[in-house]
């Protein structure tokens, strides 16, 4: 499959729109495909090309800080331009002279709203967006099963998907965590434990979509709870993995504090159920990025679980109030009991529970809807 033949990722047109008013930050994993993507909108797809910026390289490196940017061009990239500690400062001052004739886009593999180091606010000045992994329907319109296989077998991540061979995947994943340890890491963190926080990755696939225990981290690592919990933070920076918290419904007794950790490159979570549960977490935490992104609200991605322990894998939250909840299950079983305990007690409109499967049914007594994956994708037009 080539990258050339697939449709413009989702958030291009909104980047389009926004770069006519202010800058656009787009941040997002190392390989997700942010170069590409801001390449795209240059006149050609070439890293040689005159407007863009590589904070990695040497001789672009310097250009920036002697303020040596081309005339004549409408467009600016600045890529991994945030591991430049005073990076805010001097993007303030290229953004102050020129935006009258030019437009900015700054690109980088970790939270470019968070890694502040210095310099002036640029408050007022830029939007931000997060690329992801491509999605269902950002490579198949029509959401069709076989392209789901693929994406559960071999990850949304550009280079791996694209190949689909096993052996360049698995290369990949592990070069994949290398560099976001030795390099990333190194760049933006002050670390010297690298090889526990190896071992922490090694050790995090086995977590995904249960509760999460510090505590049980910090034994196995040998560590205080704050280090365990500090690691934990700067691999969600980087955009490795991310947490989600419970959601406590009033009537009943929902579990308050510990959150749920799920992977951004789901291939590197155990195949079978984990797997798709982070693939749905994935997708979701997409759909909430982009509705923050491209329309304002505020959107959260939660789970529901109570003392019990029956619990329902996602909820989404719009403006503080529950939007739809959904329950994964690999096979195309009647709604689970704890979707049914949950729908009649809860504020939650929508129960979905999806499948892999083709059955599309709902009862109008439980309220719940069991439908395939694919089809959820399209009803509700995830991005």
């Amino acid at each position: 499959m080539d990258i050339t033949n697939l449709a413009p990722r989702s958030i291009v047109p909104f980047i389009r729109k926004d770069l006519t008013r202010k800058m656009v930050f787009v941040g997002g994993p190392r390989q997700v495909g942010k170069t590409t993507l801001a390449l795209s909108l240059l006149d050609r797809l070439d890293p040689a090309h005159p407007a863009y910026f590589l904070w990695d390289d040497p001789e672009d490196r310097e250009r920036l800080l002697r303020g040596e940017l081309p005339s004549g061009q409408p467009l600016i990239v600045l890529d991994e331009i945030h591991k430049f500690a005073r990076w805010r400062g001097l993007l303030k001052g290229f953004y102050d002279k020129r935006h009258a004739n030019t437009s900015f886009l700054v690109t980088g593999s970790a939270r470019l709203d968070y890694y502040r180091k210095g310099g002036d606010s640029l408050q007022g000045r830029y939007h931000y967006y997060r690329l992801h992994p491509f999605s269902l329907r950002e490579i198949d319109p029509d959401a069709r099963p076989s392209t789901l296989e693929a994406l559960l077998h071999y990850g949304g991540f550009p280079e791996p998907f694209l190949s689909q061979d096993e052996t360049e995947v698995r290369r990949w994943q592990r070069e994949y965590r290398q560099r976001v340890v030795r390099d990333d890491l190194r760049d933006l963190e002050q670390v010297r434990e690298i090889s526990l926080i190896e071992s922490l990755l090694q050790h995090l696939p086995r977590c995904v979509g249960s509760p999460l225990s510090v505590k049980s981290l910090r034994e196995l690592l040998e560590v205080a709870h704050e280090t365990a919990e500090n690691w934990i933070t700067i691999l969600e920076r980087l955009y490795v993995v991310f947490r989600i918290a419970p959601y406590g419904a009033r009537r009943i007794r929902a579990v308050k504090k510990e959150k749920k950790l799920y992977f951004w490159d789901w291939a590197q979570s155990p195949e079978g159920g984990p797997r798709l549960e982070n693939l749905v977490a994935s997708q979701l935490l997409k759909y909430c990025h982009w509705t923050e992104d491209t329309q304002g609200f505020e959107m959260e991605l939660r789970y529901l679980r109570d003392t019990d322990k029956r619990e329902v894998d996602f909820v989404v939250l719009r403006d503080g109030r529950p939007e739809f909840a959904v329950e994964c299950k690999s096979g195309e079983t009647g709604p689970s009991p704890a979707a049914l305990y949950f729908r009649a007690r809860t504020p939650i409109p929508r129960f979905y529970q999806v499948h892999l499967g083709r059955k599309d049914f709902g009862d109008e007594h439980t309220g719940v809807r069991v439908l395939p994956f694919t089809q959820f994708c399209r009803e509700l037009t995830l991005p």
